[in-house]
C-alpha cells in the first residue's frame, strides 16, 4: 500500500467550527458545544444532499453518520475551509475516501465501540426467530394462547446447529465468541482465513467460498461491509445453495441481501425465519417481511445503546480534538482501512 498524502492538520483560529449532522447523546453534545462552535441538528431529522452541501462549506470538520451519503461530487466542490469529516460510526461506505483523499480531507470513524452491542443483537435475533418469539409475543397480546402444551409453539434449538458467519472481523468474531456458549458449531467465510489459533479458540472451519459455507449452515449471518463485491451477496442463486428450513440473520448491510430473492424464499419456505436489523431502502422495511411470522425485523439498532453512542461520541471527540491540536487523530481511515 502506498503511502498517503499528508493530510493537512492545523490549528485554527479561534473555535472549530463543527457541524453535527443527526443529534448525539446529550453529554457528547454539550463537550462539544464547550470545545467548538459547533451547530447542532436540534430536530435530528436526516440531512438533505443541499444541507450536506451547504454545510459542506460553512464549517471546518462535518459529523456525518450512516444516513449521510457523500459522493466525490459533494467533496470536490466542498469549501476549502473542509478540512476533516469525522463520521459517528465505523463504516465509511458512505462516504467517497478517494475523494477525500484526493483534497487532503481528514476522514475518521469511530472503530470497536460496537461490536458488542451488535453481536448482542445478532444473537438475539438467532435465539427470537428460532424460538418464534415474536409469534409468541402476538398470540399473548392477542389473548390467543390457550395455555401450555406439549406440541405448542414448537421452535428450534440452536444447540448443534452450524452457524455460518460471512464477514469475521470484530463483530463476526464476537458472534462466533457467544455462538460458542450456546452450542453453535461454526463456519466462516472471510477475504482470508484467521490464525489457527483464532480458529481452535473457536472451533471455527473456514470456508474460502461463500457457497460452500452456505451448504453446510443451518443459520447465516451477514458481517461485512458494503461495497461493489458485497452488493447482493446472498442473490437468488446462493440462497437457493442454501438448507431448505434455513434462517438468515442480518445486522450489517441491507444491500447484502437480494430482498427479493430473500422474501421469495421465505414464502416458498426454503428458507424458514429471518431475523433482520437492516434493509435496503432504509427506513422503508417490506411489508411482506413485516406480515411473514417467523420474520423479527428491528430499526436498525445493533449499535443502540447508550454506552455504545456514548463511546462513540467519546472517540469524535477525541479525533477532532487531535485535529485541532495539529496531532495525529486516533480513529484517522487511510484508503478505506482503519
Amino acid at each position: 500500500m502506498s503511502e498517503p498524502l499528508a493530510a493537512t492538520s492545523r490549528r485554527v483560529e479561534g473555535k472549530a467550527r463543527v457541524i453535527v449532522t443527526r443529534r448525539l447523546m446529550p453529554d457528547i453534545e454539550q463537550r462539544m458545544s464547550q470545545l467548538f462552535d459547533v451547530r447542532l441538528n436540534d430536530d435530528d431529522h436526516p440531512f438533505t444532499r443541499g444541507e450536506l452541501v451547504d454545510a459542506m462549506n460553512d464549517c471546518d470538520v462535518l459529523v456525518p453518520t450512516v444516513t449521510d451519503t457523500i459522493d466525490a461530487a459533494m467533496i470536490e466542490g466542498a469549501g476549502e475551509r473542509l478540512r476533516m469529516i469525522a463520521n459517528f460510526g465505523a463504516g465509511t461506505d458512505h462516504i467517497a475516501l478517494a475523494a477525500a483523499r484526493a483534497r487532503r480531507i481528514v476522514v475518521t470513524n469511530t472503530p470497536g465501540v460496537f461490536t458488542d452491542d451488535t453481536a448482542d443483537l445478532t444473537m438475539a435475533l438467532m435465539i427470537g426467530v428460532m424460538r418464534r418469539m415474536r409469534e409468541g409475543t402476538r398470540i399473548v397480546r392477542h389473548g390467543e394462547w390457550q395455555g401450555w402444551g406439549p406440541t405448542g409453539m414448537l421452535g428450534r434449538s440452536l444447540g448443534g446447529k452450524t452457524l455460518g458467519i460471512i464477514g469475521m472481523g470484530r463483530i463476526g468474531q464476537a458472534v462466533a465468541h457467544r455462538a460458542r456458549a450456546f452450542g453453535l458449531q461454526i463456519v466462516y467465510h472471510n477475504r482470508r482465513a484467521l490464525p489457527e489459533s483464532v480458529e481452535r479458540m473457536f472451533g471455527a472451519e473456514y470456508f474460502a467460498d461463500v457457497d460452500g459455507l452456505l451448504a453446510q449452515s443451518d443459520i447465516v449471518t451477514l458481517h461485512c461491509p458494503k461495497s461493489a463485491a458485497t452488493h447482493h451477496l446472498l442473490d437468488e442463486r446462493r440462497i437457493a445453495l442454501m438448507k431448505k428450513g434455513s434462517v438468515i440473520v442480518n445486522t450489517g448491510r441491507g444491500d447484502l441481501i437480494d430482498q427479493e430473492a430473500m422474501i421469495a424464499a421465505l414464502e416458498s419456505g426454503h428458507l424458514w425465519a429471518a431475523g433482520l436489523d437492516v434493509y435496503p431502502d432504509e427506513p422503508v422495511v417490506d411489508p411482506r417481511l413485516i406480515a411473514h411470522p417467523y420474520v423479527i425485523t428491528q430499526p436498525h439498532i445493533g449499535s443502540a445503546t447508550e454506552e455504545g453512542r456514548t463511546a462513540a461520541g467519546m472517540k469524535i471527540l477525541a479525533n477532532i480534538q487531535s485535529w485541532v491540536d495539529g496531532h495525529s487523530q486516533p480513529d484517522r481511515v487511510i484508503e478505506g482501512y482503519a
